[in-house]
């Protein structure tokens, strides 16, 4: 009698474990070689480091988030804006393929504002804006950002 076990389909579920594996790892571990952003599916998190505080930000799933995405780590002086936002300039202007004409941002929102290629955090609501695209949510915290002045921060995918 033959007591060993007959396994047809072993290479077929390595391999399937593996191309698991791989995607996997290409949306966690930040893309393409180079260091590209993968275009999974679904809302990546970012975490925006203030100095001992870190806040979590739910990116929105569109074009201009995902080109936002490919520019992180990013590490950006926030300043004062009509005591509403904090603002800082990117070092590229962001695609707006598909984006909305402009949108009524609510405090918690991260946004590009393409006019003048800037990134807004917003502490407070404000008006309906052209060229303002959400790029995402500040899932809580978002009164950190509500103090005068300065603020040093550094933006990067969370997991990094």
């Amino acid at each position: 009698m033959n007591t060993t076990r007959h396994r047809p389909f072993r290479h077929d579920r390595r391999q399937a474990l593996q191309q698991a594996c791989a995607t996997t790892c290409m949306v966690l571990g930040g893309g393409l070689a180079g260091g590209g952003w993968a275009q999974a599916a679904g809302p990546s998190t970012l975490l925006l480091k203030l100095g001992d505080d870190s806040l979590t930000v739910l990116l929105d799933d569109h074009a201009t988030a995902r080109d936002f995405a490919s520019l992180l780590p990013l590490r950006l002086t926030l300043e004062d804006y009509a005591a509403t936002e904090k603002i800082a300039s990117l070092p590229r202007a962001l695609s707006l393929e598909g984006a909305p004409a402009g949108y009524t941002p609510v405090a918690g929102d991260v946004a590009y504002y393409a006019p003048w290629g800037n990134l807004a955090l917003f502490h407070k609501g404000f008006r309906h804006s052209a060229g303002l695209v959400r790029l995402g949510r500040i899932s809580q915290g978002v009164q950190r950002l509500a103090v005068p002045g300065r603020v040093a921060a550094e933006l990067v995918l969370a997991g990094r």
